[in-house]
């Protein structure tokens, strides 16, 4: 788990209060008259106009699928810059060494040849932002440096930066962390984005929208749709390890507590993480409580229960794989990865989860529009450690509705693509995206009614009800992980065909829906 550095901030600080005794702030005055301070803040009203720049973004991602910041002018990486908190995402490597994105999972970035490459690149950024600001040091610059990834992260306020990274060989990327189209204009209704309120759903009805099974649990109406009432008769995911990425465990849901062993659902264990940094200000302290692997949004909770609730004797609704190991790490504050922290936060979530040898299935239903290579080496990281990653396809809010396709990061190789559909099965969900990149689909929305998949709510027992892609990917992560239970001895590969042709569209690939709908009976027989 890893923090913002908090050395980045100025030799002195005067917090403002009009309480201020005056003792006090003779000894401030004094303090800041020995030295100067390093770090400041912008002029934000001088910030470029980024009209141009979402422009280009939205136009490659029509035309392209994705979005790759490489494709950016200089100009452009800086009005992003400038539009958000200036925090610049710089992967290095050794001049001249190659195919580095394929190996991550393999390098050590202590090594001698690593360590120069980083010291170079960091001494190189510093000259160019002492132009502008001589007394600057290196600790007031860096925001975050990985342990593990040729990564770090660092405030630029110079533009020239820019371009002189760009033109090194040690360069692999460097990118904005904290931008994504049309967000200078729409920050309001980007805040909290999935974090709708997880409360149980009232009117819910038997046998309509769930159906009670032993020992006294509800089963969620779409689970017949991929025959998993049958699969529980070959597998329930005893041993099988899954990470789910998301914004936490509710820590008021006793069925992710106490009681996550009860009724039939025995000898397991879950563990709860954080990996998102403590909110910062522009001089690098802490803002507001450390984060704590609690659940503030209620997506995280929701996502846990529909892969892995157990299957108990409180009423609640039982997860579809309600015998797996549940590991929950909080890497965002919601699902729209649009902050520099979530970044870093999803980045050490999926290098976390890479090292862990008993885990081998990894669920994130959050994303964003732009490519992330910060992530991407995450992702490449924990892939090559043999984990099998799912990521939602993408679900649109009134603000990015504007875009339908597969997003990052399920569009990359190493993702498999999930997305939702309705009972008709024929339909997409009325917010789900859809495209080549989806790998499966899951029931999860009912066509009369918009009723979605049952799930835990924020506490108690009464189910709430989630939908998007956010639910399909966790419900198919619960799927492998029948599957991975049922033939504990199968590599990652074996387990994705055995989904795939137990699939509905097997042996073609449909050009929206994938492989299709996974027969789970069939799949674990």
């Amino acid at each position: 788990v890893y923090s913002p550095n908090q050395n980045f901030k100025p030799s002195c600080f005067m917090k403002r209060s009009t309480l201020l005794l005056l003792f006090g702030l003779l000894l401030t005055v004094n303090a800041c008259k020995k030295q100067e301070s390093t770090a400041y803040a912008p002029n934000r009203a001088e910030a470029p106009d980024p009209t141009q720049l979402d422009a280009f973004i939205r136009e490659n991602m029509l035309s392209e699928g994705e979005f790759i910041w490489a494709w950016a002018s200089e100009d452009m990486i800086w009005t992003a810059l400038a539009n958000s908190d200036n925090l610049l995402s710089v992967g290095y490597r050794p001049a001249g060494m190659t195919g580095v994105e394929d190996r991550l999972h393999e390098i050590d970035i202590n090594a001698p040849e690593w360590k120069a490459a980083r010291e170079a690149v960091l001494a190189l950024i510093l000259e160019s932002e002492q132009e502008i600001n001589p007394g600057i040091a290196l600790k007031d610059m860096i925001y975050y440096q990985d342990g593990i990834l040729p990564v770090v992260d660092v405030r630029v306020l110079n533009p020239a930066t820019i371009g002189l990274l760009r033109r090194s060989p040690m360069l692999r990327y460097a990118e904005p962390m904290g931008y994504e189209p049309y967000m200078t204009d729409r920050a309001a209704e980007r805040s909290g984005s999935g974090c709708d309120s997880n409360n149980p759903e009232s009117g819910l009805s038997s046998p309509a929208d769930f159906t009670t099974i032993s020992p006294n649990t509800k089963r969620s109406w779409n689970y017949t749709f991929h025959n998993i009432p049958q699969a529980w008769a070959n597998s329930t995911g005893s041993g099988t390890g899954v990470v789910i990425v998301d914004t936490g465990a509710g820590d008021d849901q006793n069925n992710l507590g106490e009681e996550f062993n009860q009724g039939d659902s025995q000898g397991r264990s879950i563990t709860k993480l954080v990996t998102l940094p403590q909110a910062t200000n522009w001089l690098g302290l802490p803002v507001g409580d450390p984060e704590t692997p609690h659940d503030l949004c209620g997506h995280g909770t929701s996502m846990i229960g529909a892969c892995a609730a157990p299957r108990g004797t409180d009423g609640a609704a039982t997860g579809i794989a309600y015998n797996c190991n549940m590991v929950s790490i909080r890497a965002a504050a919601d699902v729209y990865l649009d902050e520099s922290r979530e970044v870093v936060g999803v980045s050490n979530a999926f290098t976390t989860a890479g090292n862990m040898g008993a885990i081998k299935i990894i669920s994130m239903s959050m994303g964003r529009i732009t490519t992330s290579s910060q992530i991407r080496d995450a992702l490449k990281f924990a892939h090559g450690r043999g984990k099998m990653i799912f990521c939602a396809a993408g679900t649109s809010f009134s603000w990015s509705a504007w875009f339908a396709g597969v997003i990052f990061p399920a569009n990359q190789a190493e993702a498999i693509a999930v997305t939702g559909i309705k009972d008709n099965l024929t339909a997409r969900c009325g917010s789900c995206h859809v495209g080549n990149k989806v790998d499966f689909v899951v029931v999860m929305e009912k066509a009369s009614n918009g009723r979605n998949a049952l799930s835990l709510a924020q506490e108690g027992d009464d189910p709430s009800v989630v939908g998007g892609s956010s639910v399909a990917t966790a419900s198919m992560a619960g799927m492998a992980a029948l599957v991975w239970s049922k033939y504990p001895g199968w590599s990652r590969t074996q387990v994705f065909d055995r989904l795939k042709m137990n699939a509905n569209f097997f042996p073609n690939r449909n050009s929206s829906f994938g492989w299709g709908r996974v027969n789970a009976q069939a799949a674990t027989n």
